[in-house]
């Protein structure tokens, strides 16, 4: 790994300063992302109208019962197509934090659940071999995937519409982050959904690698660097887009 190019070195009094500066603009951004919390909390939302019905381990459940009884529900568009060997690595890299916050998010009364388009047995498969005990149920045969613009055909007509807008076809499957809210009726509402960079909400890594020296060090493009978590002294960086 090459060093890092030449840095200022200082006196301790003149770090405190540099620092001092920094912590302002800090600051700045943390007030800033509390005030994009609160706007997001504050959008509309959509009933959800259409009934969707995923495969679990307990059997076929509507979308009702994935909220386990608590009034939220967080859903990781896991990219997992039918017929793939794995998972994305990214979406894995993803879902590698996603156990021990389980019970954390539980106590704000919101359930975790990913949902992929996989069949469950593929889906099982590849959860034993990763390790992970969060939910994971499958959509397969479902518009789910497709309603909330995170799965595609295999040969479009034409731009897709992903991340709010119109784009060329990338992949038949694409990450994101959804929301729900149940209300005491029964009634189920789409409260918000995020995707691209958004996805970096589970990225708890990211998060601390941006407080290091290197950084994220992605000199050879954002998440070349990823792997599955069993193969990052054995194997080369899996591809972080899809398997078609």
């Amino acid at each position: 790994m090459p060093n890092l190019p030449s840095h200022p070195v200082v006196s301790p009094e003149q770090w405190v300063i540099e620092r001092r500066r920094l912590l302002a603009r800090e600051k700045e951004l943390t007030h800033l992302r509390d005030q994009v919390a609160r706007e997001r909390r504050a959008l509309p939302w959509v009933r959800i109208e259409k009934s969707y019905v995923f495969d679990t381990a307990e059997g076929a459940r509507p979308l009702t019962e994935l909220f386990e009884g608590r009034p939220q529900l967080m859903v990781q568009h896991f990219m997992f197509a039918p017929g793939w060997e794995e998972g994305c690595s990214s979406c894995s890299y993803m879902a590698d934090h996603t156990d021990a916050m389980l019970p954390h998010l539980a106590a704000r009364n919101l359930t975790f659940v990913a949902i992929s388009r996989a069949p469950l047995a593929q889906i099982e498969r590849f959860r034993r071999r990763m390790g992970w005990r969060f939910r994971w149920v499958s959509s397969f045969g479902s518009d789910f995937n497709y309603d909330f613009n995170v799965s595609f055909p295999e040969q479009p007509q034409g731009p897709v519409y992903y991340n709010y807008g119109t784009q060329p076809f990338e992949c038949v499957e694409l990450p994101g982050i959804s929301v729900f809210y149940r209300d005491e009726a029964g009634q189920v509402f789409h409260t918000y959904s995020t995707y691209r960079r958004g996805v970096e909400a589970m990225m708890g890594t990211y998060h601390l690698l941006d407080l290091a020296p290197r950084g994220r060090d992605e000199a050879d493009g954002p998440m070349a660097w990823v792997r599955y978590h069993d193969r990052y002294e054995t194997a080369p960086a899996a591809a972080a887009c899809c398997h078609s």
